[in-house]
């Protein structure tokens, strides 16, 4: 039994939303700095030089910001006990996907991190090793997650899952 005993939380499913909000935001200003550079170096001679990898990084993070934009949504990630169930529900304008991952699939779980701590742009996310040698990222760092930029957080989403995956199956 966990240390949270059967009647914690358990028993009721764990939902975690993303934030599309910092999502778009993050999107937005992307297109404003890459729309700035290009606009700064669009005078660029030709032969290169500074004033053409100023244009073409404007250009990079236009696309980037815009791609981010259009693929911007919620994410839903709902662990059930009952269940024994992982399932990740990506709502976008585009449509809905939903993936579902037993827990019996679940080889181990790791913490992921993407970034560098010397940037202040560490984000950190789960590591699914499923059975068949596949990786899942959960919590996904380009999703927002509340906590995802704090390791210790991202610990205590590892060990609450590797507890509801350790437990035996709930009746009722």
């Amino acid at each position: 039994m966990s240390r949270h005993g059967r009647e914690g939380y358990g028993l009721e499913p764990w939902v975690s939303r993303s934030r599309p909000g910092v999502q778009l935001a993050v999107g937005i200003g992307l297109v404003a700095v890459g729309s700035l550079l290009i606009w700064q170096t669009r005078d660029f001679t030709p032969g290169g030089g500074n004033a053409l990898a100023g244009f073409l990084l404007g250009l990079l993070l236009l696309v980037i910001g815009a791609a981010s934009m259009l693929v911007s949504g919620t994410q839903t990630v709902t662990v059930d006990p009952r269940k024994r169930l992982i399932e990740i529900r990506d709502s976008r304008s585009i449509g809905t996907k939903l993936t579902v991952i037993a827990f019996r699939q679940v080889a181990g779980i790791s913490v992921g991190n993407l970034g560098k701590r010397s940037n202040f742009t560490n984000m950190y996310y789960l590591v699914l090793h499923l059975n068949d040698g596949r990786e899942y990222p959960l919590f996904a760092p380009g999703r927002f997650f509340a906590g995802a930029s704090d390791c210790n957080v991202v610990e205590g989403w590892r060990t609450r899952l590797q507890e509801y995956i350790a437990s035996p199956p709930l009746r009722g």
